[in-house]
């Protein structure tokens, strides 16, 4: 008797920024996230390692400084128009009320990443969206959210107090828990007579083309596939909202990732690492990765006692 055949994993092609310590940071990545990483060559990847390390510390002689004092350029009138719309945006107000921000043109490839790996089959899709040459106001709009199209998203209650959602972009995440009152709620009829609701929601970010401006650099903080993907079609120059730093205390509330957890690396080091540096032969490694879906649980729980009045 013959068993079903097993379905074939689906695979995405990912390029992994070569070269930088910590050189266990690139070693976890394979051993856990690349096809038959566990059975990968560690002393081959380290040799590989080593050689991107080499070219690094060559280009780190050759173009120190690079990072400083980017260009940043008013936006076009048409253009301007765009970024006026995701300006008056309540979720942009919400979402970038800490520090001052404006959106202006940016070059990418001197933009600072600090995010070790692309996914390029999300890039590929992205590319797909724009065309071989896309227009100037169809660049905004990828780069500033503007109609959007968000993935399906697959929702179900497993249990009488939790809430499974999947979706195929890792950008799907919980966003926030709010205390909201019954007249803000709309459509919904309960089985009592409520004082207050609890609101949990869970979504997809803001996701604007997003860089924090500080100590004189430009540090991507959001956007690294949409980034990539216009400057692998040659767009050199795209609008990017950027967060004005003011002093360093502000970036733990604008900071994301390895950027917020050790600062110097990018704005300390003569030559940190930059987008343009995911196109370098020598800096680039292309690892195969199984195709993952995001899943988000959401579960509550209450509990009721009666208490002595006062």
């Amino acid at each position: 008797m013959s068993s079903a055949p097993m379905a074939a994993t689906l695979v995405d092609d990912h390029v992994f920024l070569l070269g930088r310590p910590p050189i266990g940071e690139f070693l976890g990545f394979i051993r856990t996230m690349a096809i038959d990483g566990q059975n990968a060559d560690q002393g081959l990847l380290t040799h590989e390692w080593r050689q991107a390390n080499d070219h690094l510390q060559a280009l780190e002689r050759a173009e120190a400084g690079i990072a400083d004092n980017p260009p940043i350029a008013p936006l076009s009138p048409a253009v301007q128009v765009l970024a006026e719309q995701m300006v008056a945006d309540p979720m942009f107000r919400k979402a970038f009320r800490f520090v001052p921000a404006d959106v202006a043109m940016v070059e990418l490839d001197r933009l600072i990443v600090f995010q070790k790996f692309i996914n390029l089959g999300y890039v590929h899709a992205l590319k797909q969206s724009l065309g071989t040459y896309p227009a100037e106001a169809e660049v905004a709009g990828l780069a500033l959210g503007v109609a959007r199209s968000l993935p399906e998203v697959k929702a179900m209650q497993s249990a009488g107090n939790v809430y499974s959602f999947i979706s195929a972009s890792n950008d799907f995440r919980f966003l926030e828990g709010a205390l909201v009152s019954p007249a803000q709620v709309v459509g919904f009829v309960s089985t009592g007579r409520p004082f207050a609701y609890i609101l949990l929601g869970v979504g997809y970010g803001s996701n604007y083309l997003n860089a924090i401006h500080v100590d004189a650099r430009l540090v991507l903080n959001n956007g690294s596939h949409r980034a990539y993907a216009l400057r692998d079609i040659g767009v050199t120059h795209a609008p990017c909202l950027i967060q004005r730093i003011t002093r360093r205390d502000e970036l733990e509330m604008v900071a994301i990732g390895d950027v917020e957890q050790n600062p110097d690396r990018y704005l300390k080091a003569p030559r940190p690492p930059l987008l343009k540096d995911y196109f370098d032969p020598q800096l680039r490694k292309v690892v195969q990765v199984p195709r993952k879906n995001r899943l988000v649980r959401v579960q509550f729980a209450a509990e009721q006692s009666d208490v002595p009045a006062t």
